[in-house]
């Protein structure tokens, strides 16, 4: 695949009876790459990594995968690519090292290759210790990391990882976010990784696909989307009512933008600092009610609202959610 990018996708799409889950996906993710694909649930992530992974045909559309078709010639995508996916498949009654020489040999990997492989991936992936041990008494940090090394066990080219840290307590996501750019640094495999928390995709990403409701409606490198939005944010927490006073806001000069969302008005402005006040002075011309009032630079979240009219919410680290 010297040349070509690691995963086309043009006008991809799927339905699920009259549900039409992905509308029109187009990708291009250059080898050697991480892309992050940021969205909230049921925003279509998972459907477009099953498509890319030939575990779901698509309704219309195409798409390749390290050069190959994912219709025509799954076959050969499969033997490209490592997939991650939200469950992982693990025998609890196996230890880690029994698994992964069992993978090793469904990709018809002979022994002598296997152990190697396997000894390296322990090291890089920092599960020396725990790879004789059963999988049942792996912590779910160690069961991420090993199934990570699972989906890398026959040297991939592409790795697909579908929410990779959901439910794993803070110090386990990091952990995780670095073996994770590590195999992207040592082996320059491409990684597609789908998310629904903001600071794993700032953290990882080269470039960012913001997904909402089956469309991918931003897309760029985390700076880049900040800078789309302008330089700083001004966030006003209203009591009562919001559409008035987020409308004398849209006067003040150096406003760019402004979005609303539940009692909360976010404004997109350039030189924050100068712009604050005049903006705290429209709100009290229209009686609003002001709560709290504070500048701060941009973050994924004002652009996922800005483009989507939607807030990705962090609950307690763990999970996030869209607001209606």
């Amino acid at each position: 695949m010297k040349g070509e990018d690691a995963v086309v996708a043009v006008s991809l799409s799927r339905s699920f009876g009259a549900v039409k889950a992905v509308k029109s996906v187009n990708l291009s993710i250059p080898s050697g790459e991480i892309y992050g694909f940021l969205g909230p649930n049921g925003a279509g992530k998972s459907s477009v990594v099953r498509m890319l992974t030939t575990l779901l045909l698509p309704t219309s559309g195409s798409a390749r995968v390290a050069g190959h078709d994912v219709v025509t010639e799954p076959t050969a995508v499969r033997l490209k690519i490592g997939a991650a996916l939200q469950e992982a498949a693990l025998d609890d009654k196996q230890t880690g090292r029994e698994l992964l020489e069992l993978q090793s040999r469904l990709y018809g990997l002979c022994g002598p290759v296997t152990n190697k492989r396997i000894d390296y991936l322990a090291r890089l992936l920092t599960i020396e210790e725990s790879l004789d041990r059963l999988i049942g008494t792996y912590s779910g940090g160690m069961k991420r990391k090993l199934d990570l090394a699972v989906a890398m066990i026959h040297e991939p080219q592409i790795l697909f990882l579908d929410e990779p840290t959901t439910g794993l307590d803070p110090i386990s996501r990091v952990e995780l976010w670095d073996e994770v750019r590590r195999v992207n640094e040592e082996k320059g495999v491409t990684i597609f990784m789908t998310t629904q928390y903001l600071e794993e995709a700032d953290y990882l990403a080269q470039r960012v696909g913001i997904i909402s409701q089956g469309r991918i409606v931003a897309e760029g490198s985390p700076s880049e989307l900040k800078r789309s939005v302008g330089t700083d944010i001004i966030v006003a927490k209203i009591n009562g009512q919001t559409s008035g006073p987020a409308e004398n806001c849209r006067q003040v000069r150096g406003v760019e933008s402004v979005e609303v969302s539940g009692n909360e008005i976010t404004l997109s402005v350039h030189q924050g600092s100068k712009v604050i006040g005049p903006v705290a002075i429209a709100l009290d011309q229209y009686g609003a009610l002001v709560e709290d009032i504070v500048l701060r630079t941009a973050t994924l979240d004002d652009v996922f609202l800005h483009y989507t009219g939607a807030r990705l919410q962090v609950d307690a680290g763990i999970a996030i959610k869209e607001v209606p």
